[in-house]
């Protein structure tokens, strides 16, 4: 969201997620990877909710939206949101590539990281639109307020109208069609894009005896034709992965079995706390999945330790008031024993 909170105020972040699309199907989500947690709430913001912008005329009135973010004061600090029209849009960590302006400039859209997710999700109603303001955006380095690190980010947006990855770099946004879904963090798209060229040969199949073809080699299990794909937290190899999953998953008939499919393809790039430690000795971990039913208007989300998929709805009665609507995340085991 590019204002993460005082958690460890002052330092870099490295926040390694995954977030992925399904525009025919409208669904939307990430993980978010953290070795802390941020004040993370889910949040609705109705239609007369005011956003300020340091650059950017005032939004007074807006297209409702609900998703995880922070709230410093009355301000959301979205990580990830989808507004009532059914656009979506997700930051994630970007360090090594991330170019910001350290002035505005005239005859741009100059916005600070943290606000772009409420400039485009309160404007747009579909990508057609969001590209639009996109492609006159220039991105400053201007953290929230002090003691607020700037998070360096690149975008995931997609509607109905496909999707696209925004990355801001030194000669400013660039924009990407984005046909897989997916993004992770570095290296820049297109060489995520080259990356996944080596890989082509993966397939949900039982691969053919290409090595010796004359001698007779035994099959000791399924799910050959996918060896050799990474398995590691890696943000590349993670996009590799879910880059095949997502390409190959059976994703079901009805809503509640796509949902319930779309995370499992987030649990298949999960963090498994303590399997990555930070430099400073902290465990990574994902500390919630999410997934957007942007056609129902629902935010569907578990936590690291609540396993269980818990909602929360957009209340289209309430969608024209002003007061942000906050629910804490349910954080603790639950388990339903049979009865």
């Amino acid at each position: 969201n590019g204002a993460w909170p005082r958690a460890r105020k002052n330092e870099g972040l490295r926040l390694m997620c995954t977030s992925i699309a399904f525009p025919e199907r409208e669904l939307y989500g990430r993980n978010l990877d953290l070795e802390y947690h941020f004040g993370e709430r889910i949040v609705v913001t109705p239609r007369g909710h005011a956003f300020s912008f340091r650059h950017l005329e005032p939004m007074d009135r807006h297209y409702a939206m609900i998703g995880m973010a922070t709230v410093a004061g009355d301000t959301p600090l979205y990580a990830e949101a989808v507004n009532e029209k059914g656009l979506y849009m997700a930051g994630l960590y970007f360090p090594g590539s991330a170019c910001y302006f350290e002035r505005p400039a005239e005859g741009r859209l100059n916005a600070a990281p943290w606000e772009l997710i409420p400039m485009i999700l309160g404007g747009c109603a579909t990508l057609a639109e969001a590209r639009g303001v996109l492609e006159r955006l220039r991105v400053l380095a201007e953290p929230f307020a002090p003691g607020y690190p700037l998070a360096a980010l690149h975008w995931q947006i997609a509607a109905r109208d496909g999707s696209l990855i925004a990355e801001p770099r030194q000669d400013g946004l660039r924009l990407y069609e984005d046909r897989l879904g997916v993004l992770t963090n570095e290296p820049p798209y297109p060489q995520q894009l080259l990356n996944l060229s080596g890989y082509r040969g993966l397939s949900p199949e039982l691969m053919e005896n290409r090595l010796c073809p004359g001698v007779e080699l035994p099959v000791y299990g399924q799910g050959l034709g996918a060896f050799g794909l990474p398995g590691d937290a890696s943000p590349m190899s993670r996009f590799v992965r879910m880059s095949f999953f997502k390409s190959h998953a059976d994703m079901g008939q009805d809503r509640p079995e796509e949902i319930s499919r779309f995370f499992r393809l987030l649990d298949s790039v999960a963090m498994v706390k303590g399997s990555v430690v930070t430099p400073e000795g902290r465990l990574d971990e994902t500390i919630y999945s999410c997934c957007a039913d942007a056609r129902e208007g629902v935010y569907y989300y578990k936590t690291c330790d609540s396993c269980c998929v818990h909602a929360v709805r957009m209340d289209t009665g309430a969608l024209d008031g002003a007061q942000l609507a906050v629910y804490t995340p349910e954080s603790r085991p639950q388990f339903r024993f049979a009865e």
